[in-house]
């Protein structure tokens, strides 16, 4: 049943990447939602969502909501926003469960190069805000790249704790940096310039980071 369902995790998301390429609407808003559905159903049944892993499972589900709220108007997008924040926070107290026992200096380091480098490209995507006149969006996007940002970190720091093993702490940072690529290429593309086959490689980027964070998380705390 777990291979099955993640067999069908990876159809679906390929389904969709071929429905973003060619405009098919209606096959992609089923195909999109269909994919996280999946894969929390995977993470259900492989898991039963024990102790932290409780927290991907609801960040799934948040996941799940957002992409719903993004696919049907551009009047839910600030909802659509909100869900996938309040994603990146379960997967933040996910990650942090319990808190990491790491070094305080690489830790520091690492948050202001990642710091630094995600305030270049909130820069430029709230210049492509107001050049457009959304200026409301400045804020929630602002907030949600800080967020966003935060659940990187978390991800990146398991390959420095030694209650992590190698290859979770791998699939989850490899998960992370695809989910954060997949939304600031969504941003940029909307708000900056338009960027070539933007919408294809912003889903397969977003899907391909699901599924490594969610299996990276599931191969840790599975029990």
């Amino acid at each position: 049943m777990s291979a099955l369902l993640l067999g069908l995790v990876f159809a679906a998301a390929l389904g969709d990447w071929v429905a973003v390429a060619r405009g098919w609407k209606r096959v992609e808003r089923i195909l999109k939602p269909a994919t996280l559905a999946l894969l929390f159903a995977w993470l259900l049944v492989t898991t039963g969502l024990r102790g932290s892993l409780l927290w991907f499972g609801i960040g799934a589900l948040c996941s799940l909501a957002g992409d719903t709220f993004l696919l049907f108007s551009e009047r839910w997008f600030v909802a659509g926003l909100a869900a996938f924040l309040l994603a990146h926070v379960a997967y933040i107290v996910g990650f942090n469960q319990p808190l990491p026992d790491v070094s305080l200096l690489w830790s520091l380091g690492l948050a202001i190069v990642l710091g630094l480098s995600a305030a270049r490209l909130l820069r430029r995507i709230v210049d492509g805000l107001v050049a457009k006149n959304q200026r409301q969006l400045v804020r929630p996007v602002v907030l949600y790249g800080t967020v966003l940002t935060l659940m990187l970190l978390s991800a990146l720091l398991t390959s420095l704790r030694t209650d992590w093993q190698a290859t979770p702490a791998l699939l989850v940072s490899a998960g992370a940096i695809l989910f954060f690529g997949s939304d600031m290429l969504l941003a940029w593309d909307r708000f900056v310039t338009p960027v070539k086959n933007g919408r294809v490689l912003n889903m397969i980027a977003y899907h391909l980071g699901q599924i490594a964070l969610i299996a990276g998380a599931a191969l840790q705390f599975k029990k």
